[in-house]
């Protein structure tokens, strides 16, 4: 038996593009230029057998994922392990206020050991993230996950055998999509940061 994942971070949003950290704090919604992203994924994906749409609980995730889960007539499933990270302190810090906090870098050279202030480690999020493609390739032969670009990566590290602490080395863009096949014995990373709209985001049979 094999399942494919495709991996989907949001669309773009205005916190974004001022260099600020979402986080989990709610309000936060994709802008023009996510939502029309969140159409040309609609449209580039409504083609394919896809029988399952997970979504990070998070607005920006949701609106990403609701176009195609409404062309698909399938039932968009909220995943709590497909959350944002918890940053705690640093939630809503703009990237600049943080680049001299000694904590921060060590949080981006040493991700396998460290947290945010108040949130989550790394490996708790990476954990969560595994666990769940795990349970639901049980169930379905094709899923699509709408998530974050950290969850991304730490799902493409554990699939790749890339150590956290190096998984920033791994480039997730707003409204990129990346795919896996996830066999019995074996997996096969097929795509990573493909952009919308490309021919490569389409998996052959």
């Amino acid at each position: 038996m094999m399942t494919r994942f495709l991996f989907v971070r949001h669309g773009m949003h205005d916190l974004i593009e001022r260099g600020v950290i979402a986080g989990r704090q709610p309000g936060v919604h994709l802008n023009p230029r996510g939502r029309n992203q969140a159409e040309q994924i609609a449209a580039a994906f409504s083609l394919l057998p896809i029988d399952c749409i997970c979504c990070s609980p998070l607005e920006r995730a949701c609106e990403t994922a609701s176009p195609l889960a409404a062309k698909l007539g399938l039932p968009l499933q909220i995943a709590e392990e497909f959350n944002e990270i918890d940053f705690g302190a640093w939630t809503n810090c703009a990237f600049a206020e943080l680049d001299n906090i000694p904590q921060w870098q060590q949080w981006n050279s040493f991700r396998s050991g460290s947290a945010a202030p108040g949130g989550e480690s790394m490996l708790a999020v990476q954990a969560r993230a595994v666990r769940k493609v795990f349970e639901l390739r049980t169930r379905h032969s094709f899923v699509t996950i709408f998530t974050h670009g950290d969850i991304i990566r730490a799902l493409l590290a554990h699939f790749l055998g890339v150590h956290l602490d190096l998984f920033l080395r791994i480039e997730i863009d707003p409204a990129s999509a990346s795919w896996i096949e996830l066999h019995e014995a074996a997996v096969r990373v097929r795509l990573v940061n493909g952009n919308v709209g490309g021919p490569e985001l389409l998996p052959q049979p």
